[in-house]
């Protein structure tokens, strides 16, 4: 398979780049930009300040921040001393951003004050009351145990915390910890060494922090490029964030292995994302699906000049030459935070035959997979579906806080909680997560499949599919809806039209409407909340009237 012809550590993987690709422009957020020779300069710089402030090999530092060339100086400066980084989600508000810092033992904290409407100095203080009456230098929370030090990107005004230049400063006033000693620490770095805890998103319950090693980290972002055309000459708009395992293997990292430049913005809004990409001549465009939708409804989007684009996933504002025929006959990838994004891939460029329609390509070299019956564990054969295991060597090194037992089988497998199946030529057709799938009355409803099917009448616009309790039958299969704006229908009539391409037993016995303005439970990540929206269809069966 293919790896990095130098060792796979952080330190080597920013020396590599930067000798690489100079002066190329590596990021952008707004009028600040940096390259990759100014990336390692700044991070050294940093790294040295944070030596100077007490971190150390397996100091645990927190970083709070938008994608940009902050973020990334943050990270490459901690990272290249050995220091273990928790990428935080900047959507989190006091309680979430509390747990989170409370459980991966945060020591040292680098955050932007503000961002947009979002106050996290204000949020830290919520989280934590005790670090208002404190001063910076060595912070004693008893709500954050662990943390000692705060720096702040920008200006603040708290005494608990410092600037960020203050790391710089003490740099410059340490004459020794220079670059030669920096470079002494740096070679005490190996592949094995944790490099990161990500925690995902915890829509299901509090998230839980994956923890990846360097090697793991450096060699399976440049494995998974070899299914990806990307080049030095590619200037990529992603705004997948850093902090989830998606932007940070499948963008970050595969952007620096490839010498891209990235292109960020602090958020959305279809003007003005059309703006960075028309101006900064974008190559590449990736995104959520709503965004397509958002740009290509702006009123200028017909004046604009994307003649620059050559892919990317964002199919609707792709050039006519470019954009695939038949977006469904692309592969899908399979992949989450604890295998350090995808397991399962196919090159992403080219179209699938119509056998392979919605599979998710084969196991990444160097992975293995079993399918196993999520009741009994015994291992089932091609074409069976049960849940997905993987084992290999960019799957996580555990779960912080948890046993090894408790976290992998006794032969190493990761149980993903997801259901799917291989076909004879090592295809993964994935299905849905376990507990998602609906059991009715002895059978099994894949909710994606009940999904798809309503979102090809006409009048819906999207469609969600859960199981709610049902005393004789387990459960039943019941739907959110949320119709095109403009249109009607009824339970009845929604019913009626789907027996024709849906077998009894899968057609939603309850149907609910719901407009598109915030009504349904949705993750931080964009991603449908099921089993929020499972509690709250059953709540709404349960006040249904009778008969």
């Amino acid at each position: 398979m293919p790896f990095p012809d130098y060792t796979p550590t952080l330190p080597e993987f920013i020396r590599t780049r930067a000798q690489a690709f100079g002066d190329r422009p590596l990021i952008v957020l707004g009028d600040d930009r940096i390259s990759y020779r100014e990336a390692d300069e700044r991070s050294q710089l940093l790294a040295r300040g944070l030596l100077a402030s007490g971190i150390a090999k397996g100091t645990r530092v927190g970083l709070l921040a938008p994608n940009g060339p902050d973020w990334v100086v943050g990270f490459l400066a901690a990272a290249r001393v050995g220091a273990v980084v928790v990428p935080m989600n900047t959507f989190y508000q006091p309680r979430e951003l509390g747990w989170v810092m409370r459980h991966a033992d945060v020591h040292t904290l680098l955050t932007v004050g503000r961002l947009l409407n979002n106050d996290y100095l204000a949020r830290l203080e919520a989280c934590a009351p005790s670090l208002a009456s404190q001063r910076a230098g060595s912070l004693i929370a008893p709500e954050l145990p662990c943390l000692r030090h705060v720096y702040v990107w920008g200006e603040h005004g708290r005494s608990w915390a410092h600037p960020v230049r203050a790391l710089e400063e003490a740099a410059d006033a340490t004459p020794e910890i220079d670059r030669g000693f920096l470079s002494e620490v740096e070679s005490c770095v190996t592949p094995a060494d944790p490099m990161v805890t990500i925690y995902s998103s915890g829509s299901t319950a509090d998230p839980k922090g994956a923890i990846h090693t360097h090697g793991g980290v450096i060699r399976h972002s440049f494995n998974l490029n070899s299914y990806r055309d990307i080049s030095a000459e590619d200037r990529a708009f992603s705004p997948m964030p850093f902090f989830w395992v998606g932007g940070f293997v499948f963008s970050f990292f595969a952007y620096m292995h490839a010498g891209a430049f990235m292109l960020c913005e602090e958020s959305f809004d279809a003007g003005r994302t059309l703006d960075l990409i028309e101006r900064e001549r974008a190559t590449i465009v990736a995104g959520w699906p709503h965004y397509s939708k958002a740009m290509m409804e702006h009123p200028s989007f017909k004046q604009r000049d994307l003649s620059s684009i050559r892919s990317g996933n964002l199919y609707d504002i792709l050039p006519d030459e470019v954009r695939p025929k038949d977006p469904e006959l692309r592969s899908n990838s399979l992949g989450m935070t604890e295998t350090c994004g995808p397991h399962t891939i196919a090159r992403m460029d080219v179209d699938l035959p119509e056998s392979l329609r919605g599979s998710f390509g084969k196991s990444v070299p160097g992975l293995e997979h079993k399918i196993v019956d999520p009741e009994t564990g015994k291992t089932l054969k091609a074409g069976e579906l049960g849940e997905i295991c993987v084992r290999g060597y960019c799957l996580m090194q555990g779960l912080h806080k948890l046993e090894r037992e408790e976290v992998f089988d006794p032969d190493g497998f990761y149980h993903t909680g997801d259901a799917g199946s291989f076909d004879r030529d090592g295809y993964l057709f994935f299905k849905a997560r376990l507990g998602e799938l609906i059991k009715t009355a002895g059978a099994n409803v894949t909710p994606r499949e009940v999904e798809l099917v309503m979102e090809s009448l006409p009048e819906v616009l999207s469609a969600f599919v859960v199981g709610v309790p049902d005393p004789a039958r387990g459960q039943n299969v019941a739907a959110a809806v949320v119709l095109k704006q403009g249109e009607s229908a009824s339970a009845g009539t929604l019913s009626q039209r789907l027996r024709a391409q849906l077998s009894a037993y899968k057609i939603p016995r309850h149907f609910f409407f719901f407009t598109e303005d915030g009504e349904l439970p949705f993750t931080d990540s964009g991603k449908i909340d099921k089993r929020a929206l499972a509690a709250l269809l059953t709540d709404r069966v349960a006040n249904e009237p009778s008969g």
